[in-house]
């Protein structure tokens, strides 16, 4: 797995169980999966002479990140190397604008967009749509980077030369009556099968997913299949191999059966933060499904383990005050029934440093104690 993140750290726990063994590329010793798998080389996801290196003897490569330069997947590709997702699939969880094109080819539903070559675009969209606007960085933008809320025209024109004069390529999209957000994942394997898990509500603040509800609550069960039988579509569309998370808008929509329809946020080849609750909440964790999909075993059970899973993002907190080991101590005796998983990252106010799950019959309990877990560990009170 090209990257030393959280999500190879917690790949590299499911390999375990699969008798394999996980090959991390890491970029120093301290990241999240450098610090507790066994084989680990150090190099940058950007050199294509580490990432050679990196491959020899790899049955299959896989990535826990979409930084990894296009040209040089297709360089190893054609060198005989085995890469899950292929670049021509990767491709359109790098590139927000290839991404709204091809879905645009394929009739999947998408919000109103166009690419911004000079700040003249931006404004005669926002004058068009109506103001506000959200624009976004072609590439590279997570956790609320990269995205820009636009007011009107005067800041449109401002901020677009500025970002252009800097080399960022830009795309903008309405923004839409927004209900809520939701996310579906779902694993291909290179024979074809898929899976699909259960839809999911993410909430969001600060543009960071602080917590996911499965399944989401309240989705009527026509929308809720719609959304699995597009993610379904779309992997094998855009030939995906191992796991595809879609990210949703859910909008408003009188017209509309149910009074809403979903559009695309943004698409992710790997796994997600919208599926750590897998790990406890579903039969087969995505960790687990991934591996899997790119290593061509039939696909497992997604069906969850409880009616109600309630995963919460454990954000670094100000510095000082209690130990995490005394956080954990005074966190299990008040919630025993509290899964911590803590990713070895060193922490800073904001940062995802972990994710705890909790499990239950109903949604109000289980929600208010995933997120005083969540908060003992950030803040060390409940």
């Amino acid at each position: 797995m090209v990257g030393g993140g959280q999500l190879a750290r917690m790949t590299h726990q499911s390999a375990i169980a699969l008798g394999q063994s996980l090959r991390v590329l890491a970029l120093t010793p301290d990241d999240g999966a450098a610090l507790v798998a066994a084989e680990v080389q150090y190099g940058d996801h950007t050199d294509l002479a580490a990432l050679r290196t990196f491959a020899k003897g790899c049955d299959v490569v896989t990535f826990d990140h979409e930084h990894v330069p296009t040209e040089h997947i297709r360089t190893l590709a054609a060198e005989g190397v085995k890469l899950f997702p292929p670049a021509d699939a990767l491709l359109h969880a790098q590139d927000k604008r290839v991404m709204r094109e091809r879905l645009g080819e394929l009739g999947a539903p998408n919000p109103a967009w166009r690419p911004v070559t000079e700040p003249a675009d931006l404004v005669a969209f926002g004058n068009g749509t109506g103001w506000p606007v959200v624009l976004k960085a072609a590439r590279g933008g997570y956790d609320g980077r990269g995205v820009w809320m636009v007011d009107d025209a005067a800041q449109a024109a401002e901020l677009a030369a500025t970002l252009l004069a800097g080399g960022t390529r830009l795309i903008v999209e309405e923004r839409v009556p927004l209900r809520r957000e939701l996310a579906v994942q779902v694993a291909r394997s290179p024979f074809g099968q898929v899976a699909a898990y259960p839809v999911v509500e993410t909430v969001q603040r600060d543009g960071i997913n602080v917590e996911v509800l499965a399944p989401a609550p309240g989705l009527p069960a026509e929308l809720a299949v719609a959304a699995q039988q597009l993610a379904i579509d779309l992997a094998t569309a855009l030939g995906v191999v191992g796991l595809l998370a879609v990210e949703l808008f859910e909008v408003a929509d009188p017209a509309a059966p149910t009074g809403s329809r979903i559009l695309v946020n943004e698409l992710a080849m790997r796994p997600h933060n919208s599926g750590h609750w897998t790990i406890e909440g579903a039969r087969t964790s995505q960790f687990e499904q991934h591996l899997r999909a790119v290593l061509d075993y039939p696909m497992g059970d997604t069906s969850l383990t409880a009616p109600v899973v309630v995963m919460a993002n454990v954000l670094g907190g100000e510095p000082g005050g209690m130990a995490i080991d005394e956080r954990l101590h005074h966190l299990f005796a008040a919630e025993p029934g509290a899964k911590v998983h803590l990713y070895g990252k060193q922490v800073r106010p904001g940062r995802k440093i972990g994710h705890v799950t909790v499990l239950g019959d109903d949604l109000d309990d289980v929600r208010a104690r995933a997120a005083r877990a969540a908060r003992w560990l950030r803040e060390g009170q409940a």
